[in-house]
């Protein structure tokens, strides 16, 4: 076999998806696996053993992981010590005064990641442009390495003030505590950001370094384990900006992980948007556990700096991305008034649904969708796991009697609440941001994205629902759309006014130095490397910016990012100001551009129609059911024509269309579905 496989292996909470793509052929194949939470390394070895790849024809391995992120929900990470400037020992604990549930009177911080007396400080100190206000006091730092090693720390974050103006000092304590404590990880606050906000800075570095020794581990292992079976193509992991690093980089700087698990999904929407011509897309990516939501505006996903992980600020770019707990395995349960919840609880990958036979007890939205039909005993999820409606039935009993409700009525209700709640995750990214939804067309994926997609666009109007292709393991496939890309940024607050072309000349070369030498590093040669520039500005006076393209081939850059700015303004606020304007922060997104896979079009169909296999009774709307289509997606073929009621059976998915809605395939398999609101008229 050639050596040019592609293959990527996205981990989630319940299911592992698998993506391989054979170049030679144009083939793609989607499987799914149980994701294994004991023994991470295992689960991926198992995804490359489903999809019959031997390691050694892979050229290139995409992956996805939430290792990080799930030991910062379980509290599971390294004994991390923070190191401070003298006097700003306190800058962590004490993060922002704010308080944003204002009237929880019960409310409590999330608890640190560290106690008081894991947080040291050493005497040094530099002004906001770098001069030296302080020098290194060497006997301190090595005092203070000494108490670390002794301390039984597994690693240390460094974060000197303005240390993002002159890195010199954060430097020196690298080699003092290598030479001290040479057993610590250690990371350095200005090689994550060169911006200001000490505290957010802060947190960024003690949040790498509280899960660099369980996510080196991991890529070691994991490395190693690939290498022993002749793995020797590139090995890239997924980040939180919507790119790729190399696994080497992300060992490094592994904070660009914890919010990378939707990330292909959304960038596979992106490149997917470009292929369909569907600019602007509303996307939903259901899995076993969560739900997240986002938006491709213009074929671009959306950015955002400032992301947060249970209010710890992680000062890197990021998707922005809004994730609720409404997955597949989702459990249902009645609070303390008697009503009816969904979620966020989870039966996760062990024991699973009821449905699953894996000695699940409790009814999930999963155990749901069986009992109504939206799911079958006759299409075995992944190949191989045959869902048991006896079980799904029974675990509905309990609260159905205490309710009073039928299996079906409860069953009902269940997706209901979710669809309502999938429906607020989608209004918080497009409605309360002053967008409307019926602009956009709704993309759905994930293992059950197809099963409420429909009823989600009905209440918000969305006239369009697109299922891509292998659905169900689409972040998988994103994976494999994904450049290689580093954020670089510099922080300089300074009135626009007071500013020429030179000062942009001079930020944007010292950063594209940097750059070329990542990339180059990691086998990227000068044609395979694009920047692109942006700005980050705001009135005088604001407390934060906006981020505008920087201007290119314009003899007038100030004049330019002011008019942009007034756009980007007025879109983001509705109003413009008079003030003055200031920059705060210079940007350079570093791309090293991989070859990306091209997706296989569907032959048409020359005679005939597309035949379904069989029937089934769907109780959607009410206990009497109603007769729905059964269709295999792997038999239709571009042009095709669906009308509903149907669903629509995948290896990794399941879609349903209701009366009226009609479905026509797209030249790359894509399902479009479209809405009848005719009834509604």
């Amino acid at each position: 076999m050639a050596h040019d496989v592609r293959i990527a292996i996205d981990v989630g909470g319940t299911f592992t998806d698998v993506v391989k793509l054979t170049p030679a052929t144009g083939e793609m194949r989607f499987e799914k696996v149980p994701t294994t939470p004991d023994a991470p390394t295992r689960g991926v070895m198992n995804g490359f053993s489903k999809a019959e790849t031997n390691p050694a024809d892979v050229a290139m391995f995409n992956h996805g992981t939430t290792l990080g992120l799930n030991s910062l929900l379980t509290r599971t990470g390294a004994r991390v010590a923070v190191i401070s400037t003298f006097g700003f020992r306190d800058v962590y604990l004490l993060g922002r005064t704010d308080r944003r549930a204002m009237y929880d009177i019960t409310f409590t911080k999330p608890p640190a990641l560290l106690d008081r007396k894991d947080t040291f400080e050493v005497r040094e100190r530099s002004y906001f442009d770098g001069r030296i206000a302080m020098p290194f006091d060497e006997d301190d730092a090595r005092r203070v390495a000494q108490q670390i090693a002794a301390g039984g720390y597994e690693a240390v974050a460094v974060a000197f003030l303005h240390s993002y103006a002159n890195p010199s000092h954060e430097l020196r304590m690298l080699e003092v505590l290598s030479e001290e404590a040479p057993d610590v990880e250690v990371t350095l606050s200005h090689q994550l950001s060169r911006e200001y906000r000490e505290y957010e800075r802060t947190s960024t570095a003690v949040l790498d370094a509280y899960i660099k020794p369980i996510v080196r581990n991991y890529l070691t292992k994991l490395q190693q384990g690939l290498q022993h079976d002749g793995f020797t193509g590139q090995f890239l992991m997924s980040r939180s900006g919507g790119g790729a690093m190399t696994a080497e980089a992300a060992g490094q700087q592994p904070v660009n992980l914890i919010l990378s698990g939707p990330a292909g999904g959304v960038i596979g929407a992106a490149a997917l948007s470009k292929l369909i011509d569907a600019p602007n897309l509303i996307t939903i990516d259901m899995g076993g556990t969560s739900l997240d939501a986002s938006l491709i505006l213009d074929n671009e996903p959306v950015m955002y700096q400032g992301a947060e992980f249970e209010g710890m600020p992680i000062n890197t770019p990021s998707l922005y991305i809004h994730t609720i707990g409404a997955g597949g395995g989702s459990i249902a349960w009645t609070d303390e008034a008697g009503a009816l919840q969904v979620g966020p609880q989870s039966a996760g990958a062990r024991p699973g649904p009821a449905a699953y036979g894996r000695g699940g007890v409790q009814p999930t939205f999963t155990d749901a969708a069986l009992v109504l039909g939206y799911m079958g005993t006759d299409s075995p999820l992944g190949g191989d796991l045959t869902l048991n409606l006896e079980n799904a039935t029974k675990s509905m009993s309990a609260i159905a009697a205490e309710l009073g409700l039928g299996a079906t009525e409860l069953a009902r209700g269940i997706i209901r609440i979710s669809t309502t709640k999938i429906v607020g995750a989608v209004r918080a990214i497009t409605v309360e941001l002053g967008r409307d939804p019926k602009d956009f067309a709704l993309l759905s994926f994930g293992g059950g994205g197809g099963l409420v997609a429909i009823d989600v666009a009905r209440e918000l109007g969305i006239p369009t629902v697109i299922v891509p292709p292998g659905q169900g393991a689409f972040s998988a496939l994103g994976m494999l759309m994904a450049d290689v890309q580093h954020d670089f940024a510099r922080t300089s607050v300074v009135s626009l006014s007071d500013v020429d072309a030179d000062f942009f000349l001079d930020a944007f070369s010292s950063m594209e130095e940097e750059s070329a030498a990542v990339l180059s590093t990691e086998g990227f040669d000068s044609e395979k490397q694009v920047v692109h520039r942006t700005v980050d500005v705001r009135y005088a006076g604001q407390e934060h910016s906006a981020t505008v393209q920087f201007p290119e081939g314009t003899n007038d850059v100030i004049a330019a990012i002011t008019k942009d700015f007034a756009v980007m303004h007025e879109r983001l606020f509705g109003h413009v100001m008079d003030d003055d304007i200031e920059i705060t922060t210079v940007r350079l997104r570093a791309v090293g551009l991989v070859d990306k896979p091209e997706l296989p079009l569907y032959q048409a169909r020359t005679s005939g129609e597309p035949s379904g296999y069989g029937q089934r009774t769907v109780y959607a709307f009410a206990d009497e059911g109603s007769s729905y289509n059964l269709i295999t997606r792997e038999s239709l073929m571009a042009g095709d024509v669906i009308v509903g009621p149907a669903v629509i059976a995948e290896h990794t998915a399941t879609t349903v269309m209701h009366e009226g809605d009609r479905l026509e395939v797209g030249s790359y398999g894509e399902l479009v579905i479209t809405i009848d609101y005719s009834k509604e008229a």
